[in-house]
């Protein structure tokens, strides 16, 4: 008896150690410095992946019908993977100085870019946001983003002790720079563009420090903005009716099959996935019944494919790299690195959200893409370079500069008692 009640008692003290030393652990990995930066590499490598694989198999019967190869569109959102990865390292790898020194400028190429759409762009869709630069195209708005993003850092960090007096720190930001890209957005009628600048906005002025009382009227000036800018387009006034009322959507009548087709269509993708999905490149919806189904739509196909537990491992991505800004914001006292880390996440969650809400019914079907999945380069290779901007930001912390820097001694420490003949070892100290 004596016997057994010891080894009861110690049964649960072992537990509890060992319990103890995987929470201290856990507690060590998440307060890494390095957590931050490789947490982010891997969630936007997962995303990216993810990305690749679905547009490869949303787009192989389209692909096939009208290039008669069904990896067309796959290969190409493969090359603008690559060319992002490559334009990802370059700036993961500059300063927080270089960036500051560059802010202007990159504002300065959105500008003007979007200036000249109206005279040399082309339309796709009803929008007209495009540039043809001999047989590629570039999205002059994806570049505005960045531009916006760090510029408006450097502005309101200069302005940063009038941050109280919203004349002398907020119009010089908003009216010359974030009004003028939005005036110039909603003249190619792209309104989910307009939607991501003016997220971009609020968030940035958020993390700033701008009294509370300021966004009461910044959001109803950009509420008027958009209802405006949707009571000029017939299409959008439809769509927001349809959203209003379903019941317009009714199987027989005309906007069953015009109007209503992709939001319908998008929502028995997701109906058919159910909980585990048709299997990966099982869908019947992108046979030609879901319109961009590798586009603005993807998410159905994620829904149809992999199921409820797919789409939800897909926003619990975004998830995560919401909380890695969360951590970036928390860890620098640099006012630049904590507003344009705000004005980087929130372009691309509030993107997500609402291509995730217009696939789900929850918001209007508005043409935006799912950031890091859906195809087009335009989207990708800039998003991937705000994420470069990030990875720069979060190495640029002292003590993960210093982690990063001991990493090949590190190896060289772990590796030295296997008998690995290409390892370099340095030679002993006499």
């Amino acid at each position: 008896m004596s016997s057994n009640a010891t080894s009861g008692g110690r049964a649960p003290g072992l537990a509890s150690r060992v319990g103890g030393r995987r929470a201290r652990a856990w507690t060590s990995t998440l307060e890494s410095p390095l957590t931050t930066y490789y947490g982010l590499l891997g969630i936007v490598g997962l995303l990216v992946g993810i990305g690749l694989v679905m547009v490869l198999s949303a787009s192989m019967i389209i692909s096939l019908k009208e290039n008669d190869s069904s990896l067309t569109i796959f290969l190409k959102q493969l090359l603008f993977a690559v060319v992002g990865l490559g334009v990802m390292w370059f700036a993961s790898t500059r300063s927080v100085a270089f960036w500051r020194r560059s802010a202007l400028a990159l504002l300065a190429v959105g500008l003007v870019l979007l200036a000249l759409v109206p005279f040399i762009g082309y339309g796709f869709q009803g929008n007209k946001n495009w540039i043809g630069v001999g047989s590629a195209s570039i999205q002059p708005s994806e570049i505005a983003k960045i531009g916006l993003v760090l510029g408006g850092a450097l502005m309101l960090e200069r302005k940063r002790a009038l941050l109280g007096s919203l004349g002398h720190a907020v119009i010089p930001f908003v009216l010359p720079t974030a009004m003028t890209i939005l005036v110039l957005v909603m003249l190619g009628h792209d309104l989910g563009t307009a939607m991501v600048i003016a997220s971009i906005v609020v968030g940035m002025l958020f993390a700033s420090g701008l009294r509370l009382r300021w966004f009461a009227l910044g959001l109803g000036v950009f509420a008027v903005l958009g209802a405006v800018m949707a009571s000029v387009s017939s299409n959008r006034m439809e769509r927001i009716a349809i959203w209003l009322d379903p019941t317009r959507c009714a199987p027989g009548t005309d906007l069953y099959y015009g109007m209503c087709r992709q939001s319908i269509h998008g929502r028995y993708a997701l109906a058919d996935g159910g909980w585990w999905g048709v299997g990966l490149g099982n869908s019947r919806e992108k046979w030609g019944w879901l319109p961009e189904p590798y586009n603005d739509f993807i998410f159905a196909i994620v829904g149809e494919e992999l199921g409820l537990l797919g789409s939800l491992g897909l926003i619990a991505l975004f998830a995560g790299f919401a909380v890695i800004g969360i951590r970036i914001v928390n860890a620098t006292d640099d006012f630049f690195v904590r507003v344009a880390t705000a004005g980087i996440c929130t372009w691309i969650l509030a993107q997500a959200m609402i291509n995730i809400g217009s696939v789900i019914g929850m918001l209007p079907v508005i043409g935006v893409p799912l950031p890091f999945v859906s195809a087009g380069g335009s989207s990708l290779v800039t998003t991937m370079l705000a994420v470069g901007v990030l990875l720069s930001f979060a190495r640029s912390e002292p003590t993960c500069a210093a982690a990063l820097a001991a990493r090949p001694s590190r190896l060289r420490a772990m590796t030295a008692h296997l008998p690995i003949p290409f390892v370099r070892r340095s030679k002993p100290t006499p």
